[in-house]
């Protein structure tokens, strides 16, 4: 208890020898989608992932940090306005935090009202709440992508089907629910894509390319930032240039060693690939309770 108080009154006293402020840090705020901790820094020796585990050597890995909610609209919510799912009442795709908790400060939007300039691009929030309140201008977008621009295709054959699935939709007068608020189609093919393209033919890279652009910019301000990136793979669909699938030998990765379902557990609790089946190469599956 002494040891605590000395320390708490040291700090005023170390403070006070500073000629200086420190300039306030920038902070890249890096979200990704999906993505488990099947990772080089989390001891997982199958997955390459050089840069996260070099950031992670120069940094903190938490590993009893848990996810609040297996669904990307409440986790992404709670994370950033530090709330709980219950206390926002967010539990699906579709409801905006603010419709509960209007006076909320989340993440961006606390560095914004301490002098920051907030910015973000791609998926911080969920897709469908963009939450102006956090951010100091227009949340960036890359025109030619959908409003949600995971299922993004290049091979020349699933193109082909894309095209052919429209024809259908405008000749059955459906296409209102396919066009998003861009005004772009928003259409599922395969779950998996490889082509021998550049990284920048796909949303995450293209935006890598803006996002090293708008750092340049923001830090020509002299003002400092927050700025949110986010990533959509690795959610499905898992569309890639050939280049990520040639680092690994598919017959090598390991399985699962338990594929059986816990004794006991409820429906509920258990992922019915509901999402995985959209794909129409994968329509065919059945539910994990049927075998």
């Amino acid at each position: 208890m002494v040891r605590l108080a000395c320390l708490i009154l040291l700090f005023p006293l170390l403070s006070g020898c500073s000629s200086e402020t420190p300039a306030p840090p920038n902070v890249l705020f890096i979200a990704v989608d999906d993505l488990r901790p099947e990772l080089g820094c989390y001891g997982d020796e199958t997955v390459k992932s050089p840069n996260i585990d070099r950031l992670a050597q120069n940094g903190i890995t938490f590993t009893r940090a848990y996810c609040q909610s297996a669904v990307c609209n409440p986790s992404r919510a709670s994370l950033l306005t530090g709330l709980r799912p219950d206390n926002i009442r967010v539990w699906d795709l579709r409801t905006d935090f603010r419709d509960h908790q209007p006076d909320a400060v989340t993440l961006p939007q606390y560095f914004k009202h301490n002098g920051y300039h907030s910015v973000g691009i791609g998926k911080i929030y969920h897709n469908v709440i963009p939450d102006s309140l956090s951010w100091s201008e227009d949340k960036l977008h890359i025109a030619g992508y959908p409003f949600d621009p995971d299922a993004v295709y290049r091979a020349p054959e699933n193109l082909a089907y894309l095209e052919q699935r429209k024809q259908e939709i405008i000749a059955a007068g459906r296409e209102a629910r396919h066009i998003d608020r861009l005004g772009e189609w928003y259409l599922k093919a395969v779950a998996t894509e490889m082509v021998d393209m550049p990284d920048n033919v796909y949303y995450d890279g293209a935006q890598t390319d803006v996002a090293i652009e708008k750092l340049r910019e923001l830090k020509g301000k002299g003002k400092p930032f927050f700025f949110g990136v986010g990533y959509y793979r690795p959610h499905l669909p898992f569309n890639a240039p050939k280049k990520y699938w040639d680092l690994y030998d598919r017959a090598a990765i390991p399985l699962a060693e338990n594929d059986r379902l816990p004794e006991g557990a409820p429906l509920m609790a258990i992922n019915n690939l509901r999402e995985l089946r959209g794909y129409r190469d994968f329509k065919h599956i059945t539910h994990p309770q049927d075998g």
